[in-house]
């Protein structure tokens, strides 16, 4: 759904913000979502024993992989004292809701911004947050560059990458693989979707061909994953990592090669999408789907067989965390740091299959529901 926006002046006073922090603020022109944790009299930008003011921006709330994060950090933020904003974009890529919402969050004295960027053109708008004072929290996905953010709490989205592909080459059993790729986008470069993509490839044994773009390995040649084989990848197309998207995604890598026998998918939702196509054209026995997100449905289509495997994330267990780490500083805590040897903070990642294999860690979807988000 639509918001319309509640415009607030910088030029306010504190004492004027103080009585209107009970009031939910909408942020953007056009936001997906819109909320506030429970009212106050206390200033939402203050220390001490006060709310503190955060705002959570998210790519979307289409995907309930977003929509765990609100919910977990609505959570955290009733346990934190914190009076939390939540925006999102109205769509994946939709940069220009997401930079109303940065600056909403400084005029209203936030300590604190938690976001899933939707690209680059949010860059400027954090670079202003942070000169205001306010501490940038990045969810999910670095930005370009990273230290646009603060820190970043994520899953190592290579490593999930790494997990499936590895999976992939192990499951082939030596056999020819044609593969599919199915990524986030062809129009613009996001880290999560390079990292996706080029771990899926690594843990195949197939080198990606760049460290900053996808589409650029060998078209063809061997992969030395698992017992090895030949490979072909005979498409990249991109799926915004919606279910429509994957469908018409897989249909035009049907398209260019009926043969497909390995689909990469972005995430669960691509994976659906493709899998309806795959159905569609009676190659859903033929095709596996490899896919990454964890949610509760998702291990679903692991147990059917939808999905051949899938590595989980914890997305709410980001956004909980960031909303404790502002909370924190802005009452007189430290800074929260990267996990050792990496630069982000790692939130952690799993392989979810419903079949062992030798040499892998594998989590059945009964032992990985525990722990699952959405419905």
């Amino acid at each position: 759904m639509n918001l319309s926006t509640s415009q607030m002046s910088s030029r306010r006073s504190r004492r004027s913000r103080a009585a209107a922090i009970g009031v939910t603020v909408c942020l953007g022109a056009t936001l997906a979502a819109c909320g506030s944790s429970d009212s106050s009299s206390s200033a939402s930008g203050s220390g001490g024993g006060g709310k503190v003011g955060v705002s959570l921006i998210l790519k979307t709330l289409s995907n309930p992989y977003f929509v765990s994060m609100e919910k977990d950090a609505k959570a955290q933020a009733g346990k934190d004292n914190v009076s939390l904003t939540v925006a999102a974009g109205t769509s994946d890529g939709d940069t220009q809701t997401q930079i109303t919402a940065i600056d909403n969050a400084i005029s209203r004295g936030d300590k604190g911004i938690l976001i899933t960027t939707n690209g680059d053109a949010v860059n400027a708008a954090l670079g202003r947050a942070k000169q205001a004072g306010l501490f940038v929290i990045a969810l999910d996905t670095a930005p370009n560059p990273a230290s646009t953010a603060d820190i970043t709490y994520a899953t190592d989205n290579e490593q999930a990458g790494k997990l499936i592909g590895q999976y992939a080459a192990a499951s082939l059993n030596g056999k020819p693989a044609v593969i599919a790729m199915l990524d986030l986008f062809n129009n613009q470069v996001v880290s999560v979707d390079i990292n996706r993509d080029h771990g899926f490839l690594e843990g195949m044994g197939i080198d990606p061909g760049s460290k900053t773009e996808n589409g650029k390995e060998a078209k063809s040649g061997k992969y030395t994953g698992g017992k090895g084989g030949t490979y072909k990848v005979v498409c990249h197309q991109p799926t915004q990592g919606a279910i429509d998207g994957g469908r018409t995604a897989m249909e035009n890598c049907l398209s260019a090669n009926p043969d497909i026998n390995v689909v990469y998918a972005i995430n669960e939702p691509a994976g659906e999408g493709a899998y309806n196509a795959l159905k569609a054209a009676g190659k859903e026995k033929q095709a596996a789907i490899f896919a990454i997100d964890g949610s509760c449905s998702g291990l679903k289509n692991v147990t059917s067989g939808e999905f051949a495997a899938d590595a989980v994330q914890y997305p709410g267990k980001m956004a909980a965390l960031g909303v404790s780490s502002i909370a924190k500083l802005a009452r007189g805590g430290s800074k929260p740091s990267v996990t050792d040897g990496k630069s982000f903070y790692d939130t952690g990642t799993a392989l979810v299959a419903a079949k062992s294999l030798d040499g892998l860690t594998v989590q059945s979807p009964s032992q990985a529901a525990s722990a699952c988000w959405g419905s």
